[in-house]
């Protein structure tokens, strides 16, 4: 019997640590012969910890939410018993989350053991890496990763075997494969996941781009925030050098590669080429002017191919597949699968991958079960910080680069915050260009100061502060940066004002004209009211108020002036007889 423990982030931050060492401590106390095994995040974040547990016939059982104190029931009624704990059991519809998917850069996490090189070796890993060397050189396998389509799954789907082609072209002897573990999207973590889940698998994609490329040393850029990813990732390394897939000559092959791991410091800015080529040289993160580009002069200014965790997770298989077999999932302009991380109001929330040209009803609606609470579905803010909101016109819609692209959107690097009819659209605009402008690197000035600017003006429209020309403004505003900013991130940094304006106008004219905010999340535009029939009269509102914004005579109702209110709370908390209350 194998008991399979997930310690993703997910699970950890769950319990799974404390649940693994329940599990040791019992079989050892009852001398039960079972063996505890860990692996990375299945990618149902929402059902963490999860254990399986693999019966001796070769039938399996997954427990969810699997904490410390219900061990025991699972060791002594299945382990010992043999019968599950039916309780604890995934539900019918949690077990859709995972059956309606199409997994390959995820395929294995959540099922092998991220530290051990033999189950990602048992589920075929590194059979790729021996047929690029022995069967294939470098021009066939570029040739083949052009063919398959794939397109850069880090957001801004460049076609992967033409970046290839080009760094392969470049007379340069010296050149580099760099992959990109950068990830600062809010609400995104699905390179995190192959990372922690099954790092043999990115390693071997950075491999095979060596072979294609004629690069000999790969660099791994991740966040210092991703401490367990950058542990395995160091483990898997070791492994890998110790097996002969990494390394002098490997497999005798006369190939030789090495990888490196380079610390970030979080800054989002660095999820571009040439900034995150730059803080890999120890200098400041900051993008450059193109040409030249990163295929001509990257990293030291050598030829480098730069790609992201899950571009280089599809390597393998289309090299094992070939072409034509990748082909197959996906649709014609943007072949193969995307991993997205559902987050926000949905019910099942965690890491998803599906055919790319899958709808966002089915990722929400299917595989996330819903939005939250049976409320009603507003937007999903889709591409982070860099991507726009898609409303409920666009359910149907095919989830590609292209399709995103005229909707005024980005698949960027996968995440999707699901929104209810509750959410504020304003708010969400603040947020994200809140964030855009503390992470400005300020070299270009567009994006320096027009970010701030931007920034100020929704901080006027929450604040009841605004007026119908600063909506103009901000339209102007992100017309001037989307045009003028120097790399991608800035360019981008507008879409979630523009996309929300366009989607939910009649929101920022509710802010700026009636002073009101229809959802009642901002708090600058709450309104303190007093109920008549609850009030007594008693005064202590007044007493308090620092603004003389309430009026009236004892044992009688009492008003409140809200042209005077500054919203301080002080009258909230003085009522003994509940009758102000916040709208």
């Amino acid at each position: 019997m194998k008991i399979i423990i997930g310690q993703g982030s997910c699970g950890i931050a769950s319990g799974a640590k404390k649940t693994e060492a329940e599990f040791k401590r019992l079989l050892k106390e009852k001398k039960l012969d079972a063996a505890v095994t860990i692996a990375g995040c299945i990618g149902s974040c929402y059902l963490e910890p999860i254990v399986d547990i693999i019966n001796d016939d070769g039938s399996a059982s997954r427990y969810v939410h699997m904490t410390a104190d219900k061990v025991e029931a699972v060791v002594n009624k299945h382990i010992i018993g043999k019968i599950p704990v039916t309780k604890y059991l995934i539900s019918e519809a949690g077990s859709a989350f995972l059956t309606k998917q199409t997994r390959i850069a995820l395929k294995n996490c959540g099922e092998i053991n991220p530290e051990d090189i033999n189950d990602y070796i048992t589920a075929g890993g590194y059979q790729a890496l021996k047929k690029a060397l022995f069967e294939m050189n470098g021009d066939a396998i570029c040739r083949e990763i052009e063919k398959a389509g794939l397109r850069g799954r880090g957001g801004g789907g460049f076609p992967t075997g033409k970046k290839w082609v080009q760094v392969r072209s470049q007379q340069e002897p010296v050149k580099y494969v760099v992959c990109n573990g950068d990830e600062g999207d809010p609400g995104a973590f699905m390179d995190r996941s192959v990372m922690e889940g099954d790092p043999h698998k990115m390693l071997e994609g950075m491999i095979i781009a060596g072979i294609a490329t004629g690069a000999q040393v790969g660099y791994i850029y991740v966040r210092a925030e991703y401490p367990l990813a950058v542990h395995r990732l160091q483990i898997a390394i070791a492994q890998a050098e110790e097996s002969g897939y990494l390394g002098e000559n490997i497999l005798d092959s006369g190939f030789s590669f090495s990888i490196r791991i380079n610390l970030g410091a979080g800054a989002f800015v660095c999820g571009e080429g040439s900034a995150l080529t730059a803080s890999i040289e120890g200098l400041r993160g900051m993008p450059r002017v193109k040409p030249p580009r990163t295929v001509e002069q990257g990293l030291f200014g050598k030829p480098t191919v730069l790609n992201n965790v899950e571009t280089f997770a599809h390597v393998s298989y289309i090299i094992t597949h070939g072409a034509e077999g990748y082909r197959k999932i996906g649709i014609e302009k943007s072949p193969g699968t995307k991993a997205f991380a559902l987050t926000g109001n949905v019910n099942n929330t965690g890491l998803i991958e599906v055919p790319m040209g899958t709808t966002l009803r089915t990722v929400i609606f299917e595989i996330g079960g819903g939005v939250k609470n049976g409320k009603g579905f507003k937007a999903v803010q889709i591409g982070g910080p860099s991507g726009g909101c898609l409303t409920e016109k666009h359910l149907d819609m095919s989830l590609d680069f292209d399709s995103l692209s005229k909707a005024g959107a980005m698949i960027g690097s996968g995440g999707l915050v699901v929104m209810d009819e509750d959410t504020c659209m304003v708010g969400i605009a603040k947020y994200f260009m809140n964030f855009t402008e503390h992470e400005s690197c300020g070299k270009c000035v567009p994006c320096r100061e027009g970010t701030h600017v931007m920034n100020g003006i929704l901080d006027d429209i929450v604040n009841g502060r605004g007026d119908m020309g600063q909506i103009d403004m901000l339209m102007e505003l992100a017309d001037t940066i989307t045009n003028t900013a120097l790399c991608g991130l800035g360019k981008t940094a507008a879409s979630p004002v523009v996309s929300t304006i366009n989607e939910f106008k009649e929101e920022y004219i509710a802010h700026v004209v009636d002073k009101y905010c229809p959802n009642g999340s901002c708090k600058g535009l709450k309104r303190v009211e007093i109920i008549e029939e609850l009030c007594k009269g008693c005064a202590k509102c007044q007493v308090v108020c620092p603004v003389n914004a309430i009026t009236g005579k004892r044992k009688e109702p009492y008003k409140i002036d809200w042209a005077k209110c500054i919203k301080c709370g002080l009258c909230l908390d003085s009522c003994n007889f509940s009758a102000i209350v916040e709208k």
